[in-house]
């Protein structure tokens, strides 16, 4: 594409596309946005199109450790803020960054299509209330969101009472007087689990495998925020915060939780003080894996089985990129393989932002992301020797940053990276390409 459309296209006003938008701005990139809600938040909207929030969820990770560094949330904001909270401190630096003014709202991407080969642009379609447009554009950002598209299993048998997917969950009203299984006791799964306790009839939990459970304060500092100025060796560091986790959280095995088969940060811990406090108390009944349904009775692959109502799946979402071609974005397996999670290995005008997940990153490690890639499309177009670097060195084949960690076999963890290994590497790539030393 010649220089007389330079114009990006940026999809998604959540936290991951608002980082990029500001930073577009600041390295002067002209570009478009598109946002399918009315403003900005992504799923922290529980009003948007495509939220899957539910009224008592809060952030599991601290403020402190979870904000912008150039924008910190406000004092007053509690140190685990609701999905109220992060609404409005997404729409405060919308408008501190003036943001709002480069988006289209109330607008579907229906397809984006390449212009001929690679790095030619892409040819975009949208619809919004008006009708259904298309528009030419140098290069294409993605950071439309991991956590919209429910991944839900299939299950033998027919259940004949209510079925859901944690994100058609809204309320705690839904579980009224319900006999209530919650299956999946990942973040999500053990905070509505702690929901239902309070109106439904029974709650009880289904879990394929065991986690690791951290309460959310220690020594009353949110746990998050202990450790992180010294840095230890993964294994040193799994002795140490084992032995925490120890005697804060003693051994949720006596409470009828399953042992992991896996290494603490192999897999995401589950950060909830109450959902132990609950089974503690027998409030929550902590069930195996399903084997079949057969009307209102589940059972179970131990051999029991028992009746309910309802049963909500928090089975977790697939990543979806339902405007694209996935054989574009260079798709292996459960996710794309990209180079930092973020750049194709040939093409240099598509990159996915914000799929990529690890203990602690916080929107900073994802703002990073977006820096690196805002400052490689600069340099890119300046032809400078460290974008011209990073240009052969993610040619070259790559591995996911794992830090060496053997993250368990899920599509979620697909795009799990150890933080430390990949917030390096990314920082060091930022300080080539802004011309500083790496």
């Amino acid at each position: 594409m010649g220089d007389a459309n330079k114009r990006l296209a940026l999809i998604g006003a959540g936290p991951m596309g608002l980082a990029a938008a500001k930073l577009l701005v600041e390295q002067g990139i002209e570009f478009q946005g598109f946002e399918l809600n009315s403003g900005v938040g992504g799923l922290w909207d529980i009003d948007g199109p495509l939220s899957t929030m539910y009224e008592t969820a809060h952030l599991i990770s601290s403020k402190k450790m979870t904000e912008f560094t150039d924008f910190p949330m406000r004092e007053e904001v509690a140190e685990y803020p609701s999905h109220r909270e992060m609404k409005r401190y997404f729409k405060e630096f919308a408008e501190h960054f003036d943001l709002e003014k480069h988006y289209r709202f109330g607008a579907k991407v229906l397809s984006c299509k390449p212009l001929g080969g690679p790095n030619d642009g892409w040819k975009i379609t949208w619809s919004d209330d008006t009708g259904e447009h298309t528009g030419e554009y140098s290069g294409l950002l993605i950071a439309n969101g991991t956590l919209s598209t429910p991944n839900m299993p299939t299950f033998k048998g027919e259940f004949t009472g209510e079925l859901i997917h944690s994100s058609e969950y809204r309320h705690a009203s839904q579980f009224d007087g319900k006999r209530v299984l919650v299956i999946g006791a990942g973040n999500s799964g053990c905070d509505i689990a702690v929901d239902a306790i309070h109106l439904g009839k029974s709650c009880e939990l289904s879990m394929r495998r065991g986690y690791y459970f951290v309460p959310k304060y220690v020594f009353g500092k949110p746990a998050d925020t202990l450790g992180g100025a010294i840095k230890l060796p993964m294994a040193l560091k799994r002795i140490i915060d084992g032995a925490i986790l120890k005697w804060f959280v003693g051994n949720p095995q006596k409470y009828g939780f399953p042992k992991p088969d896996y290494k603490l940060y192999e897999s995401h811990p589950v950060v909830n003080s109450l959902v132990l406090y609950h089974a503690g108390h027998g409030d929550i009944r902590i069930r195996p894996d399903i084997d079949r349904f057969d009307g209102k009775t589940v059972h179970f692959k131990d051999g029991t089985q028992e009746d309910y109502d309802m049963i909500l799946a928090a089975t977790g979402y697939k990543l979806d990129y339902p405007f694209i071609d996935t054989a574009h974005l260079n798709w292996q397996g459960d996710a794309p393989h990209l180079y930092l999670n973020a750049m194709h290995p040939e093409r240099d005008d598509v990159f996915v932002l914000g799929m990529v997940e690890a203990s602690g990153l916080g929107w900073q490690g994802r703002h990073e992301q977006a820096e690196m890639v805002v400052r490689y499309i600069k340099g890119l177009r300046a032809q400078t020797p460290a974008a011209l670097e990073l240009q052969k060195t993610k040619a070259r084949g790559y591995d996911r940053a794992t830090g060496g960690m053997n993250y368990i076999d899920l599509p979620r963890m697909a795009y799990y990276v150890d933080k430390a290994t990949y917030r390096k590497a990314v920082t060091q790539w930022i300080g080539k390409l802004a011309g500083g030393k790496s």
